[in-house]
């Protein structure tokens, strides 16, 4: 240990500093350098060959002289055609040393013909005494060049690794993309990652070693076996292989093991280093999601060459929708939005990302209707994404008149438009929560569900001819999105930023979760396979409990739960429920051509009944009414059951 702290600090003393320097040896200096090294190859040949040899060689000056010359034009001539010299010595591999290799056969083979030409003119020995010189030479040359790449990066691993306090990584994994994270890692220096092994995730029988790192075989004894080894981190070679092995690397992370994930290869040619190329694995990495399938060539039909708006363009799930409409070259983009700086920041990433797309950044409140006539006049939208709407639960449950007039009165007057103006298609983003709605959120926009189906079934009814097309209106419903603005990922995130406590409401809450892009893919398409009239809903994948994403949240954070962060529990919110409803509830649900989307079974409403009672609902909100605004709501969504609020007394 003495020894190693010395070592360590004449390295990092200005003496030895031009040892670990990253400034590369200049190509020049490297040609010179093995010509020197054929040169003393050469000499030591002629001693060899003189000492073990019955031949006699000529030593004179004139024929030292003219033979140097001739061996050094055939060397260059050589190193010039691979360019063996244009290498960085700390970084030499198996493809220097055969390009080594080819440069010195040319460098013989013309060494040859030189000998026996000069043979063949004056009748006596060969220009370089015997061939056996020249063999011998060219197989001593290339050892020395050789060594001279492995010593120089024997070296420079040495005093740039060895020397390191550093922490002792392993990759998941041993396939070709591991392989070549492993060669990767290899050839990153001044890093504050150690490669120390890689782990077989599939079992293969027999593979000990790979480019000498240990291989642990995935088993009971795995984590035993790592922390053997002082390792403290898993790297994984890209996301798709987290996603794919969320559960194992899940208990590896309440093992104790930090998880990395590697950028991706395509990183390589960016500069970055081993550090800025691992990044800490997020939370969405570890939620067991599988791949999502969409029918790309519909949404393109639907949507390549139309009009298309997006309300509430800026939030979490409209930017989004945005985002993958905008790849589909619609005619126009109308980006709806009554926030005007998320807007203005919206515009200007779609300006930098599709310069060529035609779109129109309109501030406008789905609550005017006036405002909204205007742009449909002047527009004429072909497809809407209605993803306008409030959508925090407490909030809602303290402003029930302003949850009304936005989520029901907001669709209410968008649907009407659609209708006036011919609209083709309007997809309305709906939530988990409005299934047997314990909260005012979830039960409006219930109720802007059951607007928009009702009208479309009455229309329907009235007839479908060329003088009245029938909008399609089609609901999308899905559960939390991972990452929108106010959900629980950020919001873990900011408080173990700040050090704790991660605050939780209940230990047995679960949620449903799903990436907002995945989630916008399910949207398009379900907007493609509509009929009109439908409710889809999507396949969440497994509930999560709330208190095991915080543990995984704390622990990839590089903290202990309970010890270096604390998690508070802090009571169910009013109208919040401790479970959500099953989506994929067969027996409440149809199969679709897609198996993530599904069409839910639900109480159809008529719509001459249900109109008269949402437009007193909507008058009765504009008074400020706030316990007679939920009463009209309960009476027209029954299953609407209040908990953990004021409003219980109604449900008595």
């Amino acid at each position: 240990m003495a020894l190693k702290n010395l070592l360590f600090h004449l390295k990092s003393s200005e003496t030895f500093t031009h040892l670990t320097s990253m400034r590369y040896l200049s190509r020049w200096v490297l040609l010179l350098l093995d010509i020197t090294i054929c040169g003393v190859s050469a000499l030591l040949t002629l001693v060899l060959l003189r000492h073990f040899s019955s031949v006699q060689y000529d030593i004179k000056p004139i024929y030292v002289f003219t033979r140097g010359l001739a061996l050094l034009a055939a060397e260059l001539i050589g190193f010039w055609t691979f360019h063996t010299y244009a290498g960085v010595l700390r970084y030499s591999g198996y493809i220097d040393a055969v390009k080594l290799l080819l440069a010195q056969l040319i460098s013989i083979s013309l060494l040859l013909i030189l000998h026996f030409i000069y043979l063949a003119i004056y009748h006596t020995e060969g220009f370089f005494f015997t061939p056996l010189f020249i063999t011998a030479y060219g197989l001593i040359s290339y050892v020395m060049l050789v060594s001279l790449r492995m010593f120089v990066k024997v070296i420079f691993d040495y005093m740039n690794i060895s020397l390191q306090e550093q922490k002792r990584v392993v990759i998941y994994g041993i396939d070709q993309q591991a392989v070549a994270l492993a060669k990767l890692m290899r050839t990153s220096y001044n890093s504050a990652n150690r490669l120390v092994g890689m782990i077989d995730i599939d079992r293969n029988q027999g593979v000990k070693d790979i480019l000498g790192n240990r291989v642990f075989q995935n088993d009971d004894k795995l984590v035993s076996r790592l922390k053997k080894h002082q390792v403290s981190a898993i790297v994984v070679p890209d996301r798709k292989t987290a996603q794919q092995h969320s559960e194992s690397l899940s208990e590896l992370l309440s093992s104790g093991f930090q998880l990395l994930v590697s950028s991706g290869l395509a990183d390589m040619g960016r500069g970055l280093t081993n550090s800025e190329r691992l990044q800490s694995m997020r939370i969405e990495d570890l939620l067991e999601r599988p791949s999502i399938s969409v029918n790309l060539d519909a949404v393109e039909q639907q949507l390549k060459g139309k009009i298309v708006m997006v309300t509430g363009a800026a939030g979490s799930i409209g930017s989004e929708i945005v985002r993958q409409v905008a790849a589909y070259q619609p005619l126009l983009l109308i980006l709806l939005e009554e926030a005007e700086t998320p807007l203005h920041e919206l515009s200007l990433q779609i300006r930098e990302l599709y310069p060529q797309l035609n779109f129109l950044a309109t501030i406008a409140d789905v609550r005017n209707k006036n405002r909204l006539e205007q742009i449909f006049r002047q527009y004429t939208p072909q497809t809407i994404y209605h993803a306008a709407a409030y959508k925090h639960v407490p909030l809602m449950e303290e402003h029930p008149n302003e949850a009304v007039l936005t989520n029901v009165g907001g669709t209410k007057n968008l649907a009407d438009l659609a209708v006036k103006y011919k609209t083709e298609c309007f997809v309305m983003i709906s939530t988990d929560k409005a299934v047997n709605p314990t909260n005012i959120m979830g039960a409006s926009k219930r109720i802007a569900e059951i607007y928009v189906q009702s009208l479309f079934l009455k229309r329907q009814a009235d007839g479908n001819n060329e003088q009245q097309a029938t909008t399609k209106f089609i609901t999308t419903r899905f559960g939390n999105v991972l990452g929108s603005n106010g959900s629980v990922v950020p919001y873990f995130k900011r408080q173990i930023e700040s050090g704790g406590p991660v605050t939780v409401t209940h230990p047995d809450i679960i949620r449903y979760f799903m990436t907002i892009p995945e989630a916008c893919q399910l949207v398009l398409e379900a907007g493609c396979m509509g009929k009109g009239g439908e409710i889809f809903v999507f396949d969440m994948g497994k509930p999560v409990r709330i208190l095991d994403l915080a543990q995984k949240m704390i622990r990839l954070a590089g903290y202990e739960p309970g010890k270096d962060i604390e998690i508070r529990f802090t009571g169910l919110r009013p109208g919040e429920k401790l479970y959500e409803e099953l989506l994929g509830n067969k027996e409440t649900t149809l199969p679709t051509d897609n198996k993530k989307i599904m069409i839910a079974r639900v109480r159809k409403s008529d719509f001459d009944t249900v109109a008269p009672m949402i437009d007193k609902l909507l008058s009765i909100s504009h008074e400020g009414k706030e316990f007679l605004t939920v009463k009209q709501m309960k009476k027209i969504v029954p299953e609407f059951i209040s908990q953990n609020s004021p409003f219980q007394v109604l449900d008595e």
